[in-house]
């Protein structure tokens, strides 16, 4: 199978990779049974859909916990023949979904990301990618291919220390002699692993290396391009890094973490920071407010500020689950934000697909 084989409700019957018998899943379908792969997917030419009854495949919507998957398992396999082409893949679809829709896609990544930290370091990487593609395209008007480029660095920049992110997520004790030498180099094995898989734009492999630097210039004209992705990479990633949990800590709410990445280490704004937050909001797609009312909401949808998104609302003034979402428009009297409100205050079950729906 070249694909997941999925039923109606997404559950995966066959994974990518299995032996899959012809007869087999047409007994399925003679049975009633639909099968279905992800519209994600690159599946052309993969299965003969003539069959004089029209296709037993039908492409799924987007799924954004499937993306995730796919992710973790990429970003683990740099060194695999094929990863770069996977790579350059998986990044163009990420790029097309967050240009279509880039509410749907923070809304999507910030929630995956302040969830539970078993895949962390792909949703780290995919956040950190879709914002300083954001923040490139919209608000720094940075040509096409050096936004691209940046983008594709954000997402590879962490390939040389995956599976210890995650590990590291979930520990509860110190670093360890040997792995804080892994931290400390990353960036060099990063790029690194990168040429060797066949990467080789300069300014994609020099902004990996120089994704931990420290910066206190601007992003003008007269700073290479390799730096100008560098610094933005860096300040998405510290955001995304206080965003996540960890199983020593709780995350930073959305607009505290916003404001960590808005200043230098010399008090001042930082351009990268600033560009940032004025692309993605103080108060994210996928975070929790308070609102003036009292009802708790998450955030759908950037406004036309940073500070005044539209919210659907989970919970009344008194705390009681609402039976159906209201949505709210944060610039009006009366409806604005009272306080960024942390994942863990939250008691009700979300349902992202049905949340997705109204961004």
């Amino acid at each position: 199978m070249p694909f997941h084989l999925r039923n109606e409700d997404g559950q995966i019957l066959a994974y990518r990779g299995q032996l899959a018998q012809r007869d087999v899943l047409e007994r399925l379908i003679f049975r009633g049974r639909q099968l279905f792969i992800d519209a994600a997917e690159d599946y052309s030419g993969a299965w003969d859909e003539s069959s004089g009854n029209g296709p037993i495949l039908r492409p799924r919507g987007q799924n954004w916990y499937d993306y995730q998957e796919e992710a973790n398992v990429l970003l683990r396999l740099p060194e695999d023949p094929r990863f770069l082409a996977r790579l350059t893949r998986f990044h163009d679809h990420l790029r097309e979904l967050a240009i279509a829709n880039p509410d749907a896609a923070l809304l999507a990544l910030f929630y995956l990301s302040t969830i539970e930290v078993r895949f962390y370091s792909a949703t780290h990487a995919m956040l950190v990618s879709v914002m300083c593609g954001l923040a490139a395209r919209n608000v720094l008007n940075w040509p096409e291919d050096k936004e691209r480029t940046l983008s594709l660095a954000a997402l590879s920049m962490n390939v040389g220390m995956t599976e210890l992110q995650d590990t590291l997520a979930r520990q509860t004790t110190v670093l360890a002699p040997d792995q804080k030498v892994l931290v400390a180099n990353h960036s060099s094995r990063s790029m690194s692993l990168l040429h060797r898989a066949g990467v080789t734009d300069p300014e994609w492999l020099e902004a990996v290396r120089m994704h931990h630097a420290t910066f206190s210039g601007g992003l003008g004209a007269e700073v290479p391009w390799a730096e100008r992705m560098a610094h933005l990479i860096q300040r998405a990633d510290s955001f995304g890094a206080r965003r996540a949990p960890r199983a020593t800590r709780a995350p930073l709410v959305a607009a505290r973490a916003m404001q960590s990445i808005y200043f230098d280490q010399n008090k001042q704004i930082d351009p990268a920071g600033a560009a940032l937050i004025k692309a993605v909001g103080i108060h994210t797609p996928g975070s929790f407010v308070q609102l003036e009312t009292g009802e708790v909401a998450i955030v759908v949808k950037r406004g036309q500020i940073t500070t005044t998104p539209k919210v659907l609302v989970l919970t009344n003034g008194d705390g009681v689950a609402l039976s159906r979402f209201i949505a709210r428009d944060t610039a009006l009297p009366g409806q604005r934000v009272a306080r960024a409100v942390e994942r863990s205050e939250i008691k009700i079950s979300i349902n992202l697909e049905k949340i997705l729906a109204f961004a």
